[in-house]
């Protein structure tokens, strides 16, 4: 007989904190590539950039790329959410989402960026991005582990 795995306070905590942040990426992706004027009008006065220059930066983005940051935030959006669910899969979500990261970051990293998007802040944006799925595929490697997600 197999007895049942205790939830951990923190499982919730990090699951719901993952869910909101992930979900805000998934926003984004999905009023950029949406092309939601509104949108990317309010995202370019932020940076400091012209609309229009923005605009061109995310259009020209080619297929692969896009499809890395499909899989980035998607990835994540869904582990999030198996966390949620208890789910060991979270971790392959995770795994995937880091992959996506990986290929986006590459493009960014080789593609002419606009030099008002290229802010130090951006930088520790993204470097935020790459810790927190680090750490929540970690994480959800861990509660595995433990049999929490099953």
């Amino acid at each position: 007989m197999e007895t049942a795995t205790k939830t951990p306070w923190h499982l919730w905590v990090i699951g719901i904190v993952a869910t909101l942040w992930n979900a805000g990426g998934a926003y984004d992706y999905t009023m950029t590539q949406t092309r939601n004027m509104d949108y990317l009008t309010t995202g370019a006065e932020n940076a400091g950039v012209p609309v229009e220059t923005l605009v061109e930066y995310y259009t020209g983005f080619p297929a692969w790329a896009d499809a890395f940051w499909a899989f980035g935030v998607w990835g994540a959006l869904a582990g999030s959410l198996l966390l949620l669910f208890r789910s060991r899969f979270a971790f392959h979500a995770f795994v995937i989402s880091l992959l996506g990261l990986i290929g986006t970051t590459i493009y960014t990293m080789g593609a002419e960026m606009p030099a008002e998007l290229a802010s130090p802040m951006m930088w520790l944006f993204t470097a935020a991005i790459w810790l927190s799925i680090i750490l929540l595929a970690w994480y959800s490697r861990r509660m595995t582990a433990a049999g929490v997600l099953k």
